[in-house]
């Protein structure tokens, strides 16, 4: 297993998501529930940045690794199941929207893996619609971890708006995925 500083913050990313939990669960008179929501945010914030770190200096340094590529996105994925699962417990989303975005995670990670086992890993690759699908929740998460007013901004408001537009963005791009793999599906079906 490789080892080098992309590959270390992806590790950090993995160490943060256990902390992000936590905060929740620290007695109460150790923080207020802004302190809880505010640390949370700066936690999932930082993991996000470390995310694009990682991709950054693994290119810049000539350090991208096939252990790198696998750990990234499982990183990635973590946090926001992580994340999605605090904020049910919180009642501040809906169970119906982390199901669908951590079940699209695993779909489409199972069709990718399977793609790439039978050599037609291009046709699902990363689109356009994944991008936006994961701006949207990467913004939604924090605004919803935080949850109070920003500058007269109600991140509540916004953040289930966001919310829901990632969920609504995940089931689109995960019909685009299924999509482009029906053909090799339909192929290797009727191979058997």
């Amino acid at each position: 297993m490789p080892f080098n500083l992309p590959i270390l913050l992806t590790w950090l990313r993995i160490v943060a998501i256990p902390l992000l939990i936590a905060i929740y669960y620290l007695p109460s008179g150790w923080a207020t529930p802004h302190e809880r929501d505010l640390a949370a945010t700066l936690i999932f914030v930082a993991a996000a940045l470390t995310d694009w770190a990682d991709g950054y200096l693994a290119r810049k340094l000539n350090q991208t690794s096939a252990f790198g590529a696998f750990l990234d996105p499982v990183a990635d994925k973590l946090m926001v199941a992580a994340a999605l699962i605090v904020l049910v417990q919180l009642g501040r989303t809906d169970a119906i929207i982390a199901t669908i975005i951590i079940g699209r995670e695993i779909t489409i990670s199972a069709l990718r893996e399977w793609m790439a086992k039978i050599g037609a890993a291009k046709s699902v690759a990363v689109s356009m619609l994944g991008k936006v699908k994961t701006a949207a929740q990467m913004l939604a998460l924090p605004m919803l971890l935080y949850y109070a007013p920003v500058s007269g901004i109600d991140m509540k408001l916004l953040g289930n708006w966001l919310i829901w537009i990632a969920a609504l963005l995940t089931l689109w791009s995960m019909g685009y995925y299924l999509r482009m793999a029906w053909p090799e599906i339909l192929k290797r079906s009727a191979e058997k």
